[in-house]
This record gives C-alpha cells, sequence and structure tokens, in this order.
C-alpha cells in the first residue's frame, strides 16, 4: 500500500481513510488478515500508537475486528463493506460537484465536461 499523508487532517484519520479505500477497493477482502499495527505502522512511517489509534476506530466502525490470539481481520459482513463504498463514492461526487459549482458551472455543464472526459478516456484506453 502507498502511504500519502499530509498536513490537512490528524495523521491517524488519514490511515483510517486509506485502510477503508483499501477495503473498498477489494486489495483487502471481507476476512482477510491484517499485517500488525508495528508493520503497518512501519509501511506508513508512523508512530505504532498512532496506527493503534486508526485501528480502534476501524473496529468501531465494525471493520475491523481483532482475533486476540490469531490478529485483526477485515470484517466478513460484505453488506457493511458495500454500505462504506456508497458513503465514500457520494462524499467524492458531492465533494467534486461543489467544486465545480464553486467554478460557477450549472449541472448540464459539468455532465457535458464529463461526457468529454469519458470520450477521452475510452479512446485512451482502446
Amino acid at each position: 500500500m502507498q502511504w500519502e499523508l499530509n498536513t490537512d487532517k490528524p495523521v491517524y484519520l488519514q490511515l483510517v481513510e486509506q485502510i477503508q479505500a483499501e477495503i473498498i477497493s477489494g486489495s483487502y477482502k471481507p476476512g482477510d488478515k491484517l499485517p500488525s499495527v508495528r508493520d503497518l505502522a512501519a509501511q506508513a512511517t508512523v508512530n505504532p500508537n498512532t496506527m493503534q489509534r486508526a485501528m480502534t476506530e476501524l473496529e468501531r466502525e465494525g471493520l475491523v475486528y481483532t482475533n486476540r490470539t490469531a490478529g485483526r481481520f477485515i470484517t466478513s459482513d460484505e453488506d457493511l463493506i458495500k454500505q462504506l463504498k456508497k458513503q465514500y463514492i457520494t462524499s467524492v461526487i458531492q465533494e467534486f460537484l461543489d467544486r465545480m459549482k464553486q467554478l460557477g458551472l450549472e449541472l448540464d455543464e459539468i455532465i457535458h465536461y464529463l461526457n468529454i472526459v469519458s470520450d477521452n478516456n475510452s479512446v485512451i484506453r482502446r
């Protein structure tokens, strides 16, 4: 996993969001065992306490659970993962729409530009 951290918000929240993204994208599958907190902290170059705080938050959300003898695992609740994915997508789209409206674009103009970009991307992929 490529960790991208900045100063916009608390590091532990950024870690939570990035692990959530890995779950949503399928990089971490339901039931997968997570690396240890120390290993994840070393990969992200953060303090293990910060990673532990992120793991605690993910457990609170129900996305991760601890088996005391075997480590931490991704939830097997696929409905919860689908719900998270829907919330994440909705949030990203809302941010995009808000930014486009700040530029003075109306919804029909936004759709027009999306179609242009989509057409250009389909040409590139061929």
